[in-house]
């Protein structure tokens, strides 16, 4: 079993390497703006997932995956001599589709942002279906009147009471 802390600094090494290499070693025309954004390596250190972003359409991103692919050797055995490990770890790479998903997000938190102005906005002009006070209220003056009548004929029993 190998220790998280050294599986979390292999991993660091791994996306720091992986991105130096492809900022200065691949000429790779096909290679977009790409950004190496993170990397996961499996706890026996053999296979690593590297996420990247490209800043472009689809055309882009498919033509940065191809450069990644064609590269792929080249960065496993750079990888594999400055790790120094015994098994250079299989390289996968991962379009990392964040910002997709914070833009999917945004548009879900203004739909419901545009939602709650609408039941604001209607709530506002909406008036109670019957009484404002649908709770029945008995007056001061009745239980007043109640507990003199009880002082008067001297019952010590509540009204409604069970008399025998």
């Amino acid at each position: 079993m190998t220790d998280p802390a050294k599986v979390r600094r292999h991993a660091e090494r791994i996306r720091e390497l992986v991105a130096s290499v492809v900022r200065s070693q691949i000429k790779d025309p096909r290679l977009g703006m790409i950004t190496i954004t993170d990397a996961r390596i499996t706890a026996d250190l053999r296979d690593a997932t590297v996420f990247y972003t490209v800043l472009g359409d689809a055309a882009a991103q498919a033509s940065t995956a191809a450069a990644l692919e064609s590269a792929k050797g080249m960065l496993r055995s750079t990888v594999g001599k400055a790790l120094g490990l015994r098994h250079s770890p299989t390289l996968t790479f991962v379009l990392d589709d964040v910002q997709d998903q914070v833009k999917h997000i945004d548009d879900l938190l203004a739909a419901a942002r545009n939602a709650d102005a609408e039941v604001q906005r209607l709530a506002a002009k909406a008036q109670y279906a019957g009484d404002a006070q649908p709770y029945r209220v008995e007056d001061e003056d009745e239980d007043e009147d109640a507990d003199v009548e009880d002082a008067e004929s001297g019952d010590d029993e509540p009204r409604g009471g069970d008399r025998r």
